[in-house]
């Protein structure tokens, strides 16, 4: 069985947060205490997914390459390509084709922050479906800022449209999505919109007609950010903060997530551990160490 290869587009210029961004990309900011990149990596994780392809600017891969390598210390593989230029999120499958190798894929934005009770379940369950896509949904308040799925009354979707001015859902499309082995050829045939992109939202609707896409609804008890503004940014570490303050959890902690899948073990979790230990993060991961002995 061929296994699910992930995908984090970490490309673009990162314009809503200039100036913040004009010499460091935006994925890697800092949410709380640690790159933002590593949510959305964290996410896939979960998900079992240990093959991932990090779509990057050309002048930022290589702060890409130093903050994560190649991905063994953690018991993963990372592979690097370049977009030469922002064309829209289905993109991605057209960079990415070699690396799928006609396989599955998950595509996950790298400003995406996902947390809940229960969010490995359901991420890993739509990771080993083998037909049709998967998409996850968020309600919000205003959805005519998001694609958004309208569903039937058999709960299945119907509709999907971007930013609709009279959206009929309050279900928002979130940065996060699996599909099988038929997307690369589905991005493929995918037209430039009326703003010059591939958008996504033409390969999600091709699943649509095809009667194969499903939604996984995140409602109450999960937490959906995304961190394109300043404003956003700050909310998203003042979570992160606030959860890890009141509890033992971390969020994003891909050191942990790695050592509780088998990834690496106790003496890889040290090692990855002692470069940090002057940190709260660090000393976590000792003491994740220690309690396993």
């Amino acid at each position: 069985m061929t296994t699910t290869r992930g995908i984090i587009l970490a490309g673009g210029t990162g314009s809503r947060l200039f100036p913040v961004t004009v010499g460091v990309s935006k994925q890697l900011l800092p949410v709380y205490n640690k790159p933002m990149i590593y949510f959305p990596l964290s996410t896939l994780m979960l998900a079992g997914i240990r093959d991932i392809l990090i779509i990057t600017t050309p002048e930022d891969q290589g702060q890409f390459r130093r903050v994560l390598g190649d991905g063994s210390q953690w018991g993963l593989s990372f592979s690097y390509v370049v977009q030469p230029r922002p064309e829209g999120l289905a993109q991605a499958f057209v960079l990415g084709r070699d690396f799928l190798q006609g396989g599955p894929a998950a595509l996950i934005l790298g400003d995406n922050l996902f947390y809940g009770h229960g969010l490995q379940e359901r991420v890993s369950r739509a990771a080993a479906q083998r037909s049709g896509a998967t998409i996850f949904a968020y309600e919000v308040a205003d959805p005519s800022a998001y694609g958004v799925v309208t569903i039937g009354p058999d709960g299945r979707p119907t509709e999907i449209v971007e930013k609709p001015s009279e959206p009929k859902s309050p279900w928002a499309v979130t940065g996060f999505y699996l599909f099988d082995e038929k997307v690369c050829d589905i991005a493929a045939r995918v037209t430039p919109s009326p703003r010059g992109e591939l958008e996504i939202v033409s390969v999600i609707d091709a699943y649509l007609k095809a009667g194969t896409l499903n939604v996984e609804f995140l409602g109450r008890g999960f937490a959906w950010l995304d961190t394109g503004t300043h404003d956003a940014l700050l909310e998203a570490s003042e979570f992160v903060r606030t959860i890890e303050h009141r509890q033992r959890n971390r969020i994003a902690c891909i050191e942990e997530i790695a050592f509780r899948a088998g990834y690496i073990d106790r003496e890889g979790l040290i090692r990855a551990a002692q470069p940090l230990s002057k940190t709260d993060y660090g000393r976590h991961l000792l003491r994740i160490a220690a309690e396993s002995a």
